[in-house]
């Protein structure tokens, strides 16, 4: 049995008291096994003092795949960022391109505290981003994406309905309980825009059939919002609720645009929703209404969403984005720091079935922390009654110091010790001109 000791932090372990204690977490193999006062040995020991204890980050709506696009799609709408910028690249990226895409984007997620994550891939080579999570450490669910409508699709993602279906059972086959459990499948129909009828149905008897939760997109940019009224006649959330897509466990990410009735039914029929806050505001697509959601008892949980839309894969700056942007709509405490801490932690593990397991500290989940350096400029002075605050409005991702996941630590003192960053770099410039040449773009 191994183990390891995270000894004298302040650990915030978002239990039901919500305890902040001055305490030692002795991790045994993959769990945790005591917090406070340890007096025994521990075959590891990690100097915690003078340093915050946070349950590991959870990101409900990332995109590996989309990593190496990074400061390569700025400053447009959704559709035209999509159809111009993104979806060329995404239909480009060879085996070798997609995997060291998933390494850049891993690399900075490590980094950064996030120990979970729920990633959308893309139509092809869903397998070589599996393969980077399995040996990076880091907990996903994952899904190979759906796009069967006909139109505006480009050639090297459009596929039938057919094939997507193959594929993706082949994928949730192959991967879903893999690395130990580590590692789970979605089945990840894009959005509306993307998928025909028939795949919305299909994909609503099969999470059903075989228990599979659904991850898509919905409601992010009032032209996509028109456009699905314009096909189905109905609003997004309709779409998905008619489809069987929401009858096991559905996460859609944005829900930017949703009036009265779609909040309603987001709540009555238990949809997570997942909230992008900076992606939403550099696509201009708007401001969601969080705290109408959470007074509905809508479960709610952050994520950057894609590089290129971002840019960062940052979750501090997504809890910091998301306390703020509701302020000037609601007033200063319309969305406290302890709430947008909530939604990074306990809200991305109820997103993703993981509540029993993960998004607290307590004796008997899941070993994963990370540890954040507060004996910074921008983070001093601090004090116990603003542990939340200082968190959310003043720590950084680049203040987090270890990250560990399952017990096993990804990354110690700042060094990544699972992935081969220094190699991932020299590769990108070759890889990256490589494929915008394949897309055919500048």
């Amino acid at each position: 049995m191994s183990s390891l000791l995270v000894r004298g932090g302040t650990v915030v372990t978002m239990n039901t008291n919500r305890d902040v204690l001055r305490a030692d977490v002795l991790i045994r193999d993959d769990r945790i096994a005591e917090i406070g006062s340890v007096s025994e040995t521990a075959g590891r020991i990690i100097d915690a003092t003078g340093r915050i204890v946070i349950p590991g980050l959870v990101q409900s709506h990332v995109h590996l795949c989309q990593t190496l696009f990074r400061n390569r799609a700025d400053d447009l709408p959704l559709l035209d960022w999509l159809k111009r910028r993104i979806w060329p690249l995404e239909a480009a990226h060879h085996e070798d391109s997609l995997r060291l895409s998933a390494q850049l984007g891993l690399l900075e997620l490590i980094r950064g505290g996030t120990t979970t994550i729920q990633d959308v891939g893309t139509v092809h080579h869903t397998d070589v981003i599996f393969e980077e999570i399995e040996r990076s450490g880091l907990r996903a669910v994952g899904g190979k994406v759906m796009m069967d409508h006909p139109e505006d699709v480009p050639a090297g993602l459009r596929e039938s309905l057919r094939e997507s279906l193959d594929e993706s059972l082949r994928l949730y086959e192959r991967w879903n309980g893999a690395a130990g459990g580590r590692i789970g499948y979605a089945l990840t129909p894009r959005f509306a825009v993307s998928c025909t009828e028939a795949l919305l149905r299909e994909v609503g008897q099969l999470s059903t059939r075989h228990q599979i939760p659904v991850h898509s997109h919905a409601c992010e940019n009032r032209e996509e919002v028109e456009a699905v009224r314009q096909r189905f006649q109905k609003d997004n959330i309709q779409v998905f609720i008619d489809s069987g897509a929401a009858d096991f466990h559905l996460c859609l990410a944005h829900c930017v645009w949703v009036g009265e009735r779609e909040m309603d039914l987001l709540s009555e029929r238990g949809i997570h929703v997942l909230h992008c806050p900076s992606a939403n505001l550099k696509l201009g697509s708007g401001i969601a209404p969080i705290p109408e959601l959470l007074q509905r008892g809508v479960s709610v949980s952050l994520g950057a969403d894609g590089a290129p839309c971002n840019n960062n894969l940052d979750a501090f700056l997504e809890m910091r984005l998301a306390a703020l942007i509701q302020k000037p709509r609601l007033g200063p405490a319309a969305l406290p720091a302890e709430q947008a801490f909530e939604m990074a932690t306990l809200g991305g593990a109820r997103a993703l079935r993981m509540g029993e397991a993960i998004g607290s500290i307590e004796v008997g989940k899941k070993a994963d922390l990370a540890i954040v350096d507060v004996q910074q400029a921008h983070t001093l002075p601090g004090s116990a009654s603003s542990i939340y605050g200082r968190l959310v409005y003043s720590a950084r991702s680049a203040d987090v110091t270890d990250t560990i996941v399952d017990g096993r630590v990804l990354m110690a003192d700042r060094q990544i010790l699972t992935l081969d960053e220094q190699e991932c770099y020299r590769q990108l410039s070759p890889s990256l001109d490589a494929l915008l040449k394949r897309a055919e773009l500048p």
